[in-house]
Formats: structure tokens, C-alpha cells, sequence
């Protein structure tokens, strides 16, 4: 099996004061736009660290339901979050770190069994295995 996604971007304009847009196939996202301010100065708009860490939130927590099932646990309730750092080095600009923050309720899973199955999750996630950086993980079961 091979599915093939499709996400795509315009630009115009220099860096700084350029325009950019995001659109994916599905719609979700719809000439959304992007760029410098939105990137590098808090500006209301998109950028590719925040793009990123949705989804690699979306797959860890995807993955993580599918170990779960697999161990005959379900989760009532999964909420994760993905902190993407952006570091300028002296070779430039580079995502150095991502931060994956879990909160979940699942009845019948202990906490070592809750640590366990989430760090195969982040291990196998197919975006975990993409990211070049240093993927840390901070998952707590709740009642």
C-alpha cells in the first residue's frame, strides 16, 4: 500500500516583505497565508514549525490509539501537543528540537504501561521517523 498526500505553497515578494500562501489537498488549509512576520515575529498567520508540530502531534496520537487497541486498551481521551524549536546555528536556520506533550485517560492502563506504549508510539510514528531532531516525549495518565 502507498498513499501519496499532497500539501503545496506560493510565494511572492522578497523574505522580509514577501507573501506566501499554504494550501492542502484535502482543504483544511486554503491559501492560508505565511510568511517572515508570521515565522519570525508572532504575527497572525502560519509557519512551517507550527504545520509540523500538528501533525506530528496528529501521528504520534494515531499511532499511539493504534498500540493501544493492539494492547486491548482504549483511550478515552488523548490530547497532545508539539513543541517545534526553531534555532539559527552557524550553518543556519534548523528545527533542533520537538517536544511532544501527552495527556491522556485511558481506563485499564497502568502508568509504566501508559510510558511504555507512548514511547513506541513516538518511536514509530511515521513523522517521528522522518524529523532529523531530537524528539522528546512527556506523557502522563490521567484519571
Amino acid at each position: 500500500m502507498k498513499i501519496v498526500r499532497k500539501g503545496s505553497a506560493a510565494w511572492s515578494g522578497g523574505l522580509k516583505d514577501g507573501r506566501g500562501a499554504i494550501t492542502t489537498e484535502s482543504g483544511a488549509l486554503d491559501a492560508y497565508p505565511y510568511g517572515f512576520a508570521s515565522r519570525f515575529e508572532g504575527q497572525k498567520g502560519s509557519n512551517p514549525e507550527e504545520l509540523i508540530g500538528a501533525a506530528h502531534a496528529a501521528c504520534f496520537t494515531m499511532a499511539l490509539s493504534l498500540i493501544l487497541n493492539e494492547a486491548g486498551l482504549t483511550a478515552e481521551n488523548m490530547e497532545t501537543t508539539a513543541k517545534v524549536t526553531l534555532e539559527k546555528l552557524d550553518s543556519g536556520f534548523a528545527i533542533t528540537a520537538i517536544a511532544l506533550t501527552l495527556r491522556g485517560t485511558v481506563p485499564g492502563a497502568t502508568a509504566e504501561q501508559f510510558q511504555e506504549l507512548a514511547a513506541k508510539a513516538k518511536a514509530n510514528c511515521p513523522v517521528s521517523k522522518v524529523l532529523n531532531a531530537d524528539i522528546s516525549l512527556d506523557a502522563a495518565l490521567e484519571d
